[in-house]
């Protein structure tokens, strides 16, 4: 089954092994290059594209644009978990990714799964799914562990205190990159006790969720107490409303969605300088070229 990476099978991973568009320049040492992850809401409510890619065929043919744009991982999601957001029950967020996932992985893309439920990562790791992008790190479902773990498929564990409806009354901390870092330690340790290899496991401290703009900055600008962890590290900034508001107009008025990509493509470069594993984006294409001039520049130092 592709997608399914048990420890020892010969399917290439897309977390240790990147696609070839990927590497850095051959005419230098240079780093290993920031992997980058596309998203793909089959959702009708998410904050930047919700509705866009509710049809099947739609949601696929974006999915091969992203890839063909450089996308590494195409995250799909059936459920939006924007503020605010309320649950929608575990078999429309099924329903809405597994063939999505499944016409993904048989056209040779990488994909991940990107929900809070065991069921619905089941599903699409039976699809084809070869990595778990889970909002709650285990927090939400704890069957999660069971089926990461039986499966072998990679887990990013999201820094996170509640759903999405609740999350922002508990965005108080007493130091934010302090606080975040070890709530994300305490679910590496039941990750590990539940039987995850550590290998399997990668790290996101989960901007915009039960985070202030000032959060986010705070730990935007303290990335490298992450990755210090020694877990790979995903950041996603894309288009969110702290970039809006940073770039409002003169009434104050945030900037709209559609227009933050070049905030975004900031913060994904200086995500790169603090060395994450991979940044999740909206902007496959700007983000590749982005990270193609920043792999030259480093491999010329």
């Amino acid at each position: 089954m592709r997608g399914v990476h048990a420890p020892g099978a010969g399917n290439v991973d897309p977390v240790t092994e990147p696609r070839d568009s990927a590497q850095a320049p051959p005419d230098g040492p240079g780093p290993a290059a920031p992997q980058i992850m596309g998203v793909l809401n089959v959702t009708p409510d998410s904050f930047s594209d919700g509705g866009r890619y509710l049809d099947f065929d739609d949601a696929v043919a974006h999915g091969e644009q992203m890839g063909a744009e450089g996308a590494d991982l195409i995250d799909v999601g059936g459920e939006s978990t924007r503020p605010g957001a309320e649950r929608v029950d575990a078999a429309t967020e099924t329903a809405r990714v597994v063939d999505v996932v499944a016409a993904l992985a048989e056209r040779g893309l990488a994909v991940s799964i990107d929900t809070t439920r065991a069921a619905v990562a089941a599903a699409a790791i039976g699809a084809g799914a070869s990595v778990v992008n889970d909002v709650s790190g285990g927090l939400a479902d704890p069957d999660m562990a069971r089926v990461v773990a039986d499966t072998g498929v990679h887990w990013v564990l999201m820094h996170w205190r509640d759903h999405s409806a609740d999350m922002q009354r508990l965005a108080h901390y007493d130091n934010v990159v302090a606080d975040v870092k070890a709530e994300l330690e305490d679910r590496v340790e039941a990750a590990l006790d539940s039987g995850v290899e550590r290998e399997r496991l990668i790290l996101d401290p989960g901007l915009g969720f039960a985070k202030s703009a000032e959060h986010n900055w705070r730990l935007s600008a303290h990335l490298e107490e992450f990755t210090a962890l020694g877990f790979p590290v995903l950041f996603g900034s894309s288009r969110k409303s702290y970039l809006g508001r940073l770039l409002a107009d003169e009434s104050g008025k945030p900037r709209p969605v559609g227009q933050r990509e070049a905030a975004t493509l900031a913060t994904s470069l200086l995500a790169f300088e603090a060395g994450v594993w991979g940044v999740r984006v909206h902007d496959v294409a700007g983000t590749a070229d982005a990270r193609a001039v920043w792999l030259a520049t480093a491999s010329a130092r």
